[in-house]
């Protein structure tokens, strides 16, 4: 076994290798608040329906509660800054706008064959047991993040980084190897509001509180069904989540555009046209958006927000093209449509 304080430093070198940005390791071992936090977040029932995170929240309280053989943690970083700014396409009202992480490849798939990679490597090199997580179990990943000095939870709860801005991937390996944590990140948001005052929906209580209730990532990713009134002429045309308050944060000024090309934006899903979108159909919404995380919520849904997206763009052109839709066989397209009709009508 090589000595304890260069594995760290080899286990970093073979991350950046195999293309993670960044690699920093936190102790699981010690209390956290994180689960005291997400306790609160879903006895206010501000998960809206996220069942799951009910259903996991004792699991999710803390990694050693998910993993009880877990000792230390390898932090992972991946950058996807874009190279222009995302709010810059929320002014054309007839095109649709994604969020910046879903115009390339899924990003699950991507990280999670570099984390399987580098586990394998880790147990050849150095023993132990291990588990890879990207963002689809019950293992909070920003917390751990920020224990590893990653970045740390802005006002908005997402990741910050010094280095990164906003603009990061998370990925993690639990491993029983006991390695010595880096220092953790602290909170360098001070008296700014920038991500608060900006959100279109106003979905944050106070800072450092969400309610995904009122999220546009929310709403147009987890929600299914038509949406309340009240958000709909919020969303603008932004048709698969929202970067507003990701992109306005400062620390973006030393953020650097993503080199892994599989992240970068397709063409066609950088300025899409809103009637091109609503034409799809279910195989060419699987057409489309194939390899891309987009394709999770299905033709309907993601038509439902291209409708409203119609709705709020004031071109009258666009009222036939929603109007094709109201005979549509789903009920939340139908909806929809008549929405939009009404509006531009």
């Amino acid at each position: 076994m090589p000595d304890p304080s260069s594995i760290r430093e080899r286990i970093r070198s073979e991350a950046l290798s195999l293309g993670f940005d960044a690699c920093r390791f936190a102790s699981v071992e010690a209390p956290w608040a994180a689960g005291e936090r997400l306790q609160a977040f879903v006895a206010h029932g501000r998960h809206g329906e996220m069942t799951w995170m009910e259903e996991t929240l004792e699991r999710r309280s803390h990694p050693r509660a998910m993993w009880d053989g877990a000792r230390s943690a390898v932090m992972l970083g991946v950058n996807y800054g874009p190279e222009t700014d995302p709010l810059r396409a929320l002014a054309d009202r007839s095109i649709g706008n994604i969020s910046v992480y879903a115009r390339g490849d899924d990003y699950h798939d991507l990280i999670k064959k570099r984390l399987k990679a580098l586990a394998r490597w880790m147990v050849a090199n150095f023993g132990g047991d291990l588990k890879v997580f990207v963002d689809t179990a019950p293992l909070m990943e920003k917390p751990l993040a920020q224990a590893a000095g990653l970045g740390w939870q802005g006002k908005h709860t997402n990741l910050v980084s010094r280095e990164f801005g906003s603009w990061l991937f998370l990925g993690s390996i639990l491993t029983t190897l006991e390695l010595q944590p880096d220092a953790p990140e602290v909170d360098h948001c001070g008296s700014c509001r920038a991500c608060l005052d900006i959100c279109p929906t106003d979905a944050f209580p106070a800072p450092y509180q969400l309610d995904a209730r009122a999220c546009l990532s929310y709403l147009t990713i987890e929600f299914d069904g038509p949406w309340p009134e009240r958000f709909r002429a919020a969303m603008g045309n932004r048709i698969y989540g929202c970067d507003d308050c990701l992109a306005v944060c400062p620390w973006n000024k030393f953020a650097q555009a993503g080199r892994e090309l599989k992240l970068q934006a397709r063409a066609e899903l950088q300025r899409p046209a809103l009637a091109d979108l609503a034409a799809l159909d279910d195989a060419a919404f699987r057409a489309l958006f194939a390899k891309s995380a987009v394709k999770r919520i299905g033709r309907d849904r993601f038509v439902r927000n291209v409708l409203y997206a119609i709705g709020n763009s004031g071109e009258s052109a666009l009222a036939g093209v929603a109007g094709r839709l109201l005979e549509d066989p789903s009920a939340q397209v139908r909806d929809a449509a008549a929405w939009a009709v009404s509006r531009l009508s």
